[in-house]
């Protein structure tokens, strides 16, 4: 993704609550200066995500969902899936007793470059704000489609120097009503496993079938993620990731929540995926949406 110092001031706009992209009849505002979240997403007028300073669409790096006692070794995993040496790294509990969704959410980062329908984001992995232990860069590239009828997010995370483990994703806070006296939203994806999850809230190792929801539960989609959210009468909107992994939150009564990610929860311990400096690690996502305005359900 490119990243290049060139800011276009005249072709987009960029106000004290964010960087605005805007196509048809949507518009897109990116927070850079709040962990660059998605902030909003307005489609036809009409709000697609839950307001507030700890919702919208915020990015999950450098890890996704739980870690397990907020630490991770750098070495590589054993089969068993506990890692066997390396050091041991110490992130803050902010989920005690775990560590949950990264530190990019909590961070300022940089507007590299932006125009009505696309911006470029980062931040250093070693920003004083964050305790991450290996420098790189993470870049968030928003794109919103020119006819205003998708949004694609791609996340890379890259090394200047050692290699490190891993992992991005996003968690997005669907509405789960849209008002105006609608039905609630439906969720529809067919994955192939569900892993199983402890009482310590992080995933056994053990897969099994899919349960029936209500969901704080994380799903193998190896054919990549795809889930289709539909508000009925409204609107629908499909949801795509070459992503093998999905978290589905539905446990809250305003929202719905559909996380591709590039790893399971606690995935550092157990699957880690290392960023090396000729092998970045990258995860894409795509909303596509259309209008259910005079469709029976």
């Amino acid at each position: 993704m490119s990243t290049d110092n060139t800011t276009q001031s005249a072709a987009r706009t960029e106000a004290p609550e964010g960087v605005r992209l805007a196509a048809g009849d949507a518009e897109v505002i990116v927070r850079p200066d709040h962990g660059c979240r998605i902030a909003g997403l307005r489609v036809g007028g009409t709000e697609l995500l839950r307001q507030g300073d700890h919702y919208g669409c915020f990015p999950m790096v450098p890890w996704c969902g739980r870690l397990d006692h907020g630490q991770f070794r750098s070495g590589v995993a054993l089969g068993s899936g506990a890692h066997g040496g390396g050091e041991l790294h110490q992130m803050p509990l902010n989920a005690a007793p775990h560590a949950i969704h990264g530190t990019g959410r909590n961070l300022r980062w940089r507007t590299a470059r932006s125009s009505a329908t696309e911006a470029v984001f980062t931040y250093e992995l070693t920003d004083p704000a964050a305790p991450w232990p290996y420098p790189g860069r993470v870049t968030q590239l928003v794109e919103l489609a020119e006819d205003g009828g998708s949004l694609t997010l791609t996340m890379g995370i890259e090394t200047i120097d050692d290699s490190f483990p891993a992992q991005a994703g996003w968690h997005p806070w669907f509405r789960r009503n849209l008002g105006e006296g609608g039905e609630d939203v439906r969720l529809d994806f067919a994955p192939e496993w569900q892993e199983e999850r402890g009482e310590d809230h992080l995933p056994t190792g053990r897969r099994i079938p899919p349960a029936p929801g209500p969901w704080d539960d994380c799903f193998g989609m190896p054919r990549g993620v795809d889930a289709t959210l539909t508000w009925p009468g409204r609107l629908q909107l499909k949801i795509t990731s070459r992503a093998e992994w999905v978290v589905v939150y539905d446990e809250q009564e305003a929202a719905v929540c559909v996380e591709p990610q590039t790893g399971p929860p606690n995935g550092l311990n157990t699957m880690p995926r290392l960023v090396t400096p000729i092998d970045p690690l990258e995860i894409s996502m795509t909303w596509s949406w259309r209008s259910l305005s005079g469709e029976t359900a």
